[in-house]
């Protein structure tokens, strides 16, 4: 893809702090995208990002709301739009996940985990399908996980959402393809990324096929190739990037 291609087009990448988002960020940047980068908080880590997405020459905002409220949400892509004047691609990367026994999850842990991963998709995309569908190439890329797809104990909570996540896109896919508005998503596997704690006890038990984790840059990969113009075609998808650790469907 080349960067003349893609260029004037406006992103808003969510969860893009760090680890998969900002590699996300970076990566539309190369393609000559504008991005709008989406944390909870203000932090060092996201001023790195936009850092980071600048230094590739594009330019970059940083937006930082709770997106697991429809308000946030219309605030956020309010902001977006007060800034560029328009959207063309969302990336929904933001998300919680913990690994809690299934007896242990309170309702607080679940509405937090479920608002963070499904509700903030939902919001973000409602709020954002009057433009993408103003634009001549929308597209929506919903990040969602290998949870989602494998039973995997202890994630309950997150294997609800990041499967409802799956479903979501599907449906959006079918609702926008009338206005040329590709809608995929993504479930990753084992990430390399920077971890509050020890890798998730399901990747310690079994390795990937391929013996290693994947990198935050091999998921970007797929969300520029996904958004670009040789994507067009492709919409409703879900694609496993878990290097043969999940093979289903």
């Amino acid at each position: 893809m080349s960067a003349a291609s893609m260029q004037g087009r406006v992103a808003f990448v969510s969860g893009a702090s760090r680890n998969i988002g900002r590699a996300i960020a970076v990566a539309l940047a190369r393609t000559g995208i504008t991005v709008a980068v989406g944390a909870r908080t203000d932090s060092d880590d996201l001023r790195e990002t936009v850092r980071l997405v600048e230094a590739e020459g594009a330019r970059c905002l940083a937006v930082t709301a709770d997106l697991s409220t429809s308000a946030a949400c219309e605030a956020a892509i309010a902001t977006i739009v007060g800034e560029y004047a328009r959207l063309d691609i969302l990336v929904n990367n933001a998300a919680l996940r913990s690994n809690v026994p299934l007896e242990q999850i309170d309702d607080e842990t679940w509405c937090r985990v479920r608002s963070s991963i499904l509700d903030a998709s939902f919001y973000t995309t409602r709020s954002a399908a009057p433009l993408l569908r103003q634009s001549p190439a929308g597209s929506i890329v919903n990040i969602g996980g290998v949870a989602g797809h494998a039973g995997i104990g202890g994630r309950v909570h997150v294997s609800a959402a990041k499967a409802a996540i799956a479903g979501l896109t599907r449906a959006v896919a079918s609702e926008l393809a009338s206005s040329g508005v590709t809608a995929n998503c993504i479930a990753p596997g084992r990430i390399e990324t920077i971890r509050d704690g020890p890798l998730p006890p399901h990747f310690l038990e079994r390795d990937t096929p391929l013996g290693r984790g994947g990198t935050p840059e091999e998921v970007a990969a797929l969300v520029a190739f996904l958004v670009g113009p040789d994507a067009r075609y492709l919409t409703g998808q879900t694609f496993h990037l878990t290097g043969g650790w999940h093979m289903g469907g």
